[in-house]
This record gives C-alpha cells, structure tokens and sequence, in this order.
C-alpha cells in the first residue's frame, strides 16, 4: 500500500458512495487507477467492507468487555459480532479485550446487551460509555 492507496481510503472513509471520478480529481490521478486500485484493496482485503453511517436518534454506545484469559477472544468476538444492534467488534488491548459498537433502539436495549454479554461464561467484565456525538 502506497501514498495514493491511502489518499483514496481517506476519501472513501468519508463517503464511501463518491463516485470513481471525483476521488480521481480529489487524488490527482484517473478514474481508471481509482478503480483498479480499489478492486485490489478490496482483492487483498484491505478493505473489509463499504458501509452507512446513520443518525436514526438510536442510543450508539461503547461495551467494553473483558475476557477470561483461558479463553479464545477471537471466537469471542465472532460470535458477539453476529448480535444484531452490533455495528463492529473490535479486540483491542488495555483493560477491555473486546469492544461492541452499538445502535439500540433505547438504553433498554443496550442495557439487555450488557445482560446477554455477562451472562456468557467467557466475559468476566463490562463496562458501558455511551456515545453522545460523533465527528470524522
């Protein structure tokens, strides 16, 4: 990954449905180098994934989780990410092993999250900020 594979995940980062074109003139090169570029980062996995950014007047918060040390985070994590008011699981380091971003109907939902989450053997550990505003 080079200079311009980082100017264009920069732009797309911001809008991800910007077409091909205006990326090229926002980078300095052509609508063809965008698109093969893209394709490749997609091809290698450097991008995951396009996706939406909303403000539905849902609660978004932060669950950090800590997990018992005998135990596999990844699978963890895998399976947490299949909960449906989940946006992204993210293994990190610090005092949390495993962080849920989330986009609850209310604080009822997120509160039931928590619930679901302790009631997992593997977690020996919640801790729960909720997400006031957000900014790029």
């Amino acid at each position: 990954m080079d200079e311009l594979d980082r100017e264009i995940l920069d732009v797309l980062r911001r809008d991800a449905r910007i077409p091909y074109t205006e990326i090229a003139d926002s980078v300095g090169t052509s609508e063809g180098t965008v698109r093969n570029r893209v394709d490749r980062m997609l091809e290698t996995g450097v991008i995951e994934r396009f996706t939406v950014a909303t403000r539905t007047g849902n609660i978004k918060a932060m669950i950090e989780l800590g997990v018992d040390v005998a135990v596999d985070t990844t699978g963890v994590a895998r399976r947490l990410a299949e909960w449906d008011p989940v946006d992204f699981v993210w293994q990190v380091s610090g005092e949390a092993d495993v962080v849920l971003i989330v986009d609850a109907a209310d604080t009822t939902g997120v509160n039931d999250l928590i619930t679901r989450a302790r009631d997992m053997d593997e977690i020996v550990s919640t801790t729960t900020r909720l997400i006031l505003d957000e900014q790029r």
